[in-house]
Parts: C-alpha cells; sequence; structure tokens
C-alpha cells in the first residue's frame, strides 16, 4: 500500500513522473540532480501500529529505492513539552533500536540523533528571523497542544515547526514522507525555502510531500480517532513491543459494532473497517481479499484473527529489539557514525547560508 504510493511518487527515485499535485521540475534542483530523502521520529514513546504502518515501513521502503534518505531520532523536537532527562536518554536508544530493529540499514540510509548536529539549531533561528507570529499561531497542532497543557505553551512548542522545517531543508531535502496530518507544516516548510530563495537567491529545493499512506489506523477504543502514543486508554494503542498477550487483549477489547459479519463500509462501520485495514496492512493483502477470505466469520472471532496476524507481523521486530536493547555500545555507535555523516551534509550548506545571509 505505502509502496505503491511512493513508487508512484518517485518514479523508484530516478526519475520523478508526478508529485502531489505539481513535479519536482517546480523547485530548484540540486546541482548533482539527486533526489533527497529526509524524514525524522520523536524519540517520546514506544512507537504504534500505526506508527509502523504510516511511517516506519515505508522508511524501509524508501532506503531499498532511493540512494540518499535521511533519518532523525529528532530529540530537540521532544523538549518542547517536559521531559525526564534520564528517561528520554534512554528512550533515544529505544528508538534507535527499534528502528534498526524494523530495518532501517544504517548502510543504506543515515540515521542519526538530531541534537548531534547543531546546524539544525543554527538554521532554525535564521529561518525564525523569516517567520511572522500569525503563520505559528495559525498552525492546529499548536491550538491542539496548548489547550491540553495544565499551564501555557513554551516558546520552543510554538516555534517546532521552524525548526522542523531547517531540519528538511538544511540536507536540501528534495522530498519528505508525511501523513495528511502534517501537510500545513509541508506548506510551511515549502513557503521558507520560496522565502529564502526570494531575500538571498536561489538556494534551497522546494521540498515536496510523500504521501505514504491514505488510510490512518484508528484508535481501537474510539474509532473515530487516529491511534496515539498518547492516548490515556491504555487498551486503544497497539505498541510494536507489546506482548502477545497484550496485543490479543485490546484487540477483543476493540470497539466494533451489533452486526456480526465482517464488511467495510467505514463511514457507517467505523471499527469493524479500522480491523480490515489493520489486517491487509500487515499481511500485504487487498481490503478484498481480506472481505472474502474472512466470509464466514463474526466479529468477535476476526477479532481474533486479525491480532493473531499482528502478532506474527511484530513478533521477529520484538525479539530483535530486545535483543539490541542489550548492546547500548552498539546503538551509540550507530547513532555516532549517522551524525558525523549527516554533519558532513549540514555543515556546508549552514556555512553558505551564513555567507547569503551576511554573517
Amino acid at each position: 500500500m505505502a509502496l505503491h504510493l511512493v513508487r508512484k511518487a518517485l518514479g523508484c527515485c530516478r526519475f520523478i513522473r508526478e508529485f502531489h499535485g505539481g513535479t519536482v521540475a517546480d523547485s530548484v534542483p540540486q546541482s548533482n540532480g539527486m533526489h533527497r530523502i529526509f524524514s525524522g521520529i520523536q524519540p517520546t514513546g514506544i512507537p504504534h501500529l500505526g506508527n509502523y504502518l504510516g511511517a516506519i515501513e515505508s522508511w524501509v521502503s524508501l532506503q531499498e529505492e532511493c540512494s540518499s534518505v535521511i533519518f532523525s531520532i529528532v530529540d530537540l523536537h521532544s523538549i518542547t513539552v517536559p521531559q525526564d532527562p534520564a528517561v528520554l536518554h534512554q528512550s533515544i536508544l529505544d528508538m534507535t533500536a527499534i528502528l534498526l530493529a524494523c530495518g532501517i540499514n544504517p548502510e543504506k540510509s543515515i540515521l542519526f540523533q538530531q541534537s548531534q548536529v547543531s546546524e539544525h539549531s543554527e538554521l532554525s533561528w535564521i529561518l525564525g528571523c523569516l517567520v511572522r507570529m500569525p503563520q505559528l499561531e495559525n498552525f492546529p497542532q499548536w491550538k491542539t497542544k496548548n489547550a491540553s497543557l495544565k499551564q501555557e505553551g513554551t516558546v520552543g512548542l510554538f516555534t517546532y515547526p521552524v525548526l522542523q522545517a531547517a531540519d528538511i531543508l538544511l540536507y536540501k531535502s528534495t522530498h519528505v514522507p508525511v501523513g495528511e496530518d502534517q501537510v500545513t507544516h509541508m506548506e510551511l516548510v515549502r513557503d521558507l525555502a520560496q522565502r529564502f530563495n526570494k531575500k538571498y537567491g536561489e538556494f534551497f529545493p522546494v521540498p515536496r510531500s510523500l504521501l505514504t499512506s491514505t488510510r490512518k489506523v484508528k484508535s481501537l477504543r474510539d474509532p473515530s480517532a487516529k491511534m496515539s502514543k498518547s492516548d490515556p486508554d491504555k487498551l486503544a494503542t497497539v505498541r510494536i513491543t507489546d506482548s502477545p498477550e497484550e496485543i490479543v487483549m485490546k484487540f477483543r477489547k476493540a470497539v466494533t459494532d451489533f452486526t456480526s459479519a465482517v464488511t467495510y463500509d467505514p463511514s457507517t462501520r467505523m471499527g469493524v473497517s479500522n480491523m480490515v485495514d489493520i489486517h491487509a496492512a500487515v499481511t500485504g493483502r487487498t481490503v478484498e481479499e481480506v472481505i472474502r477470505q474472512s466470509a464466514g466469520l463474526d466479529t468477535a472471532r476476526y477479532k481474533n484473527v486479525v491480532a493473531e496476524a499482528v502478532i506474527q507481523k511484530f513478533a521477529p521486530i520484538k525479539s530483535e529489539v530486545e535483543r539490541l536493547k542489550m548492546e547500548k555500545g552498539h546503538l551509540r555507535k550507530v547513532l555516532e557514525v549517522g551524525a558525523e555523516k549527516a554533519k558532513e551534509l549540514a555543515k556546508p550548506v549552514c556555512q553558505e547560508v551564513k555567507k547569503l545571509v551576511g554573517f
């Protein structure tokens, strides 16, 4: 599902044919004509089923399809809300283990810790001086997160979309894998690239969004909402490292409806349709194949079928995560080498930006 969309958009990274409403010809090309992918993930919380199917699985495909792929554990973003330092430090290593276990290969892509490349912060300040306050105030994520906090949000929380733009532009990225909820952020990234180019001369490519998935994994307890790390209902979210017993329990408790047949209609049967979407995604089948193969099952039995499919998908990943978490030295080395590679790309870009600005 996700790989098909990526291939359609990127033309397997050898030639871009069509792209989310336009072609890369609309943007400033890199000097060597290479297409570069950038994406990041926060180290807070264990990635869940939706994170895996909507992002991580696509990342693994991208590194196989494209020659320049950069993935960052964006720890600077994580401190926009309070964090325990010891927990955050461990979470960075845990996230590294999870990404490696899922198939991210440091030999085929760059995997690094954001805070270890200081140019991210430097470029963020420069870009921040090009943004007007109302532009950030209108971000729905700011309104939502600020409203959910017990105290008023910080400046970091308010300006983190600028840092996100810096993350992307620092590597002259041409394409960014995103979900539909990140489209507003990409509009800011593109706007800042164009604004910088207009003021200082053509420098940054104007990056394009790669919509990696058309379907969102919904909460198991509220199928009208997407699955979330921060959901207070522990039964709503299936995490990559959940035990088989936990996965079975969560699917058994999943909200469906009073019709026993397994059918697919997201508008009227959101809960069951969410099950079907998950089942199709983890098995690589189409929705039609899943429905046909599930004929005769009631929803109670079908929940167990889907749970087993998820368990089978995550079993080797969970086992590898547990092994890698015992090798902290190896995890730190992966991040160290990744940061060196990232800095080799970031430093000359940041130096040129400084010259253009007049520093």
